[in-house]
């Protein structure tokens, strides 16, 4: 046998090998700007959190005037997901050729798209990552959560539009499948037994004996809390913070790490986060404005189920009693005073969990509500951190961290100056540097051949 024969065979046999490897493993690496060949972490999870089929159904034409081969666009799109989870089904209906079908479902515009999971359904408009991933997270909650927050009092609105309401971190959970109701309970006789989750936020008038009563049978039958307090009067809610045996210190956080970081002296940031549920894998900046300490009271609580911290600020600041502390500028530069302030580390944000009347009871008081403000929940993991709670004090802790990305914008927008300099390299700068190079070869190879006469001559 030549020695050409064995190498052929060998080369065959290593074909054969490799096309089997590829064929058995699968490996790819998306270096796209905005990875929108991937799915993000985020819709990983999601999915994980779906076990049984899934079924997409597009209302589509073939062919779009603006986006062409629409069929083709949506297969590859939902081909990502189809990668992690196998079991999605994908089927296309023509609205113009089926148009009862597409008014029975109240389908308006070309390409819109159902959602069904398990006897559920979730309505597209649009279609990206980050709506899909979301009606995703709506169809894993196990039930539909019902959040109603304390009203009547002059408090943060969860569907406001003013700036220190909370209107955007309210339509971020509807989105997520939670359904908002204010109540106030002059007018209710208790806290519906229906609501996962009771929001109390700061009042800024007194709330009546009578509300506070029931405000408590609430916490009795083992409800669950979320308190955002401001640092301002209790107006009424004294009872509240005796009952869940904290104590409120007078004061504003002031946290020289946020100067550092040109934000107002009275603002605190958080980086870290202790071990706890609400902030696994949780790794963003998350920004408090006239934040107020919470310190939990020993004695009344068992171990099993005492406060734990969850957010811990201001290492090398301090609780301020001074009154200037309350007002947000940059230029002031406050002083620790030893004889009245409180030194950091400043917990403000505590959690408890324990059984009350058989009923897991789940409690968070957060010593700031601007951060879930209009003006202020944009700013580092302020928006994912509020959900992340919710979804905790909810029991829906699957959900926790799984938040659907937002594309980078792909866009470059340069001043003019930029695109001045731009235009000056490409068409002056450039083009001399390759006339001058041009030259300084030409000079060179010149005398070169000069020198080479010269020495042929002395030859």
């Amino acid at each position: 046998m030549s020695k050409n024969v064995i190498v052929g065979t060998l080369l065959l046999a290593v074909s054969i090998a490799l096309y089997q490897l590829a064929a058995s493993f699968t490996a790819q690496h998306d270096v796209t700007h905005n990875a929108r060949n991937s799915l993000s972490v985020g819709s990983i999870a999601a999915l994980n959190q779906l076990p049984g089929p899934l079924q997409l159904t597009v209302y589509a034409t073939e062919q779009d005037v603006t986006l062409g081969d629409l069929h083709k666009l949506v297969r590859d799109f939902v081909a990502l997901y189809q990668r992690y989870k196998p079991d999605i089904t994908l089927t296309f209906i023509d609205p113009i050729k089926q148009p009862e079908e597409a008014r029975r479902v109240n389908i308006k515009t070309n390409g819109e798209m159902i959602v069904q999971y398990a006897g559920r359904s979730q309505h597209l408009t649009m279609l990206n990552e980050q709506s899909l991933t979301t009606a995703l997270l709506r169809l894993a909650r196990s039930q539909n959560q019902l959040l109603m927050y304390l009203d009547g009092h002059g408090e943060r609105k969860l569907e406001g539009l003013a700036n220190h309401d909370l209107g955007d971190f309210g339509r971020k959970l509807q989105q997520h499948g939670v359904r908002l109701s204010p109540l106030n309970l002059a007018l209710a006789q208790d806290v519906p037994d229906n609501a996962s989750v009771l929001m109390v936020t700061h009042p800024q008038i007194n709330v009546l004996p009578g509300e506070m009563k029931k405000l408590l049978r609430h916490l009795e039958r083992g409800g669950n809390l979320l308190w955002l307090v401001d640092a301002e009067p209790l107006r009424g809610l004294e009872n509240l913070a005796t009952t869940l045996n904290i104590k409120l210190p007078p004061g504003v956080v002031i946290d020289p790490a946020a100067a550092e970081m040109s934000a107002p002296f009275n603002w605190t940031i958080s980086t870290r986060y202790p071990p706890h549920d609400i902030t696994q894998n949780f790794d963003l900046i998350t920004a408090f404005p006239l934040a107020r300490a919470i310190q939990p009271l020993p004695g009344k609580t068992q171990p099993e189920t005492a406060w734990r911290t969850l957010l811990e600020t201001a290492p090398r600041g301090w609780v301020s009693r001074n009154n200037q502390a309350s007002r947000s500028t940059l230029n002031a530069t406050p002083a620790f005073n030893k004889e009245q302030d409180i030194r950091g580390p400043v917990p403000i944000a505590l959690s408890l969990q324990r059984t009350v009347n058989n009923r897991e009871q789940r409690v968070v008081v957060v010593g700031n509500a601007a951060f879930l403000s209009n003006t202020f929940v944009g700013n580092g993991g302020n928006m994912d951190l509020g959900i992340n709670i919710v979804n905790w004090l909810a029991g829906e802790e699957k959900l926790i961290a799984i938040q659907p990305r937002t594309v980078r914008d792909g866009s470059i927008i340069l001043s003019k100056i930029e695109l001045s300099s731009i235009m000056i390299t490409s068409i002056i700068v450039l083009p001399a540097l390759l006339i001058l190079i041009g030259g300084i070869l030409w000079w060179r190879r010149k005398n070169t051949g000069k020198n080479l006469g010269i020495n042929k001559n002395h030859a």
